[in-house]
């Protein structure tokens, strides 16, 4: 990449290079040409080897322009002056004129440097102006009007260059810094995408695991007793674990995907999915009510994933540390969604404030801007979750 690098700075050096010869023998030639144009009454005159001379002083350090702009700009100046004294050629001096543009093209702006360049140029007009008085014996007042129209031009165009070119230059920064910025925040957001599939995956995993060790002791227990309930719990874990599964490889599958390529992942299942939940903690053995309040409205689609799995680990620890019952309460209050899971704590169960599930319901209300709040009291297991709408939030 390097290498390529370097050929490419040598391959635009040579290439500017060229252009600045190619400038000046076309500036030398031009100015050869206005030198054989002038002479007496501009009829035409005899080019000697003195003014061939001063001609190419007058425009071949051009080629030097991009390294010392202003420098060339006053030995073309100088010499051009000195033909003007010794000889009469037509028209403006060509040498001077370009260099003028090309000190304006490569200067920087500053107040100082531009003080600088005009007090120089001026300098220079007087000194034509004086050589062709001289040469003349007259006073040049056309050439005087002609030779600040000329040179002041040249000057304003290669400032407006010069702007253009950095108002280009601008706008190619701005543009690849807001794709840095975009590039940037898409990665973030792919980042915090896979964090959320990693919880979505320990909260399924979990739960299903629960459901088939709760189901896998049933059917030990009533494989002879009660053969059909057996057959119902071993359905019931192989339909756990088909879904789980198929969750889980989508999950994953997601996570491999290459960062450059944000990965699909279809939304895990909201509210709506309740009922099953339910259904499913029920013929593990665990007895659920469910009291839902309040007008009920759509949820942000975070709001809604989020009670699930709140509600999908709550449930997974009723099963696993209470006394086979549990009470779901969800309130629609006007800026939030509130949801409670009560459950009886067993004479030989504790309560498991410090878990793993209960910091990554924590966790899951803080992103949502909410809070969870967990106590045992009286015998009883309580958790509330508070969850703000989106526009409560805003």
């Amino acid at each position: 990449m390097e290498r390529y690098a370097r050929l490419e700075m040598t391959s635009g050096s040579r290439n500017d290079r060229l252009t600045d010869i190619a400038l000046a023998l076309a500036v030398f030639a031009g100015s050869l040409g206005l030198l054989a144009a002038g002479g007496p009454q501009d009829g035409g005159g005899d080019i000697d080897v003195l003014s061939v001379l001063l001609t190419a002083l007058a425009s071949l350090p051009l080629v030097a322009w991009r390294r010392a702009p202003l420098s060339v700009f006053v030995a073309t100046a100088v010499a051009s002056a000195v033909l003007r004294g010794t000889a009469e050629p037509a028209g403006p001096p060509l040498g001077p004129t370009v260099a003028l543009y090309l000190v304006a093209l490569a200067g920087d702006g500053s107040r100082a440097r531009t003080r600088l360049t005009l007090g120089v140029a001026g300098i220079m007009l007087v000194a034509h102006l004086a050589a062709t008085g001289l040469a003349e014996d007259r006073f040049p007042g056309v050439e005087t009007l002609f030779g600040v129209l000329t040179w002041g031009g040249a000057w304003l165009a290669g400032d407006r260059t010069r702007l253009r070119r950095e108002r280009m230059i601008e706008l190619e920064e701005r543009a690849l810094r807001a794709e840095r910025e975009a590039e940037r925040e898409r990665l973030l957001a792919a980042a915090e995408e896979r964090g959320r599939i990693a919880r979505d995956l320990h909260d399924s995993a979990g739960h299903a695991m629960n459901v088939i060790l709760v189901h896998a002791g049933m059917g030990r227990l009533q494989s002879e007793g009660d053969p059909e309930s057996a057959r119902e719990a071993f359905a019931t874990i192989e339909e756990v674990a088909r879904e789980t599964v198929g969750e889980i490889d989508q999950m994953v599958r997601a996570l491999r995907e290459d960062s450059s390529r944000p990965g699909e992942v279809e939304p895990p299942p909201g509210l709506a999915a309740l009922d099953s939940l339910v259904q499913r903690h029920k013929a593990a053995g665990l007895s659920v009510t469910t009291t839902i309040s309040g007008e009920r409205r759509p949820l942000p689609p975070g709001v809604d994933r989020g009670a699930y799995r709140i509600l999908q680990e709550a449930l997974t620890n009723a099963a696993r540390h209470g006394d086979g019952s549990a009470a779901v309460e969800l309130a629609f209050a006007p800026g939030a969604l509130e949801l409670t899971v009560a459950n009886p704590i067993g004479p030989d169960r504790t309560a498991r404030g410090g878990a793993h599930g209960l910091i990554g319901m924590r966790e899951r209300a803080a992103l949502l801007g909410g809070s969870l709040d967990v106590a045992a009291r009286n015998g009883s297991f309580e958790l509330h979750a508070r969850l703000p709408f989106a526009d409560a939030r805003a």
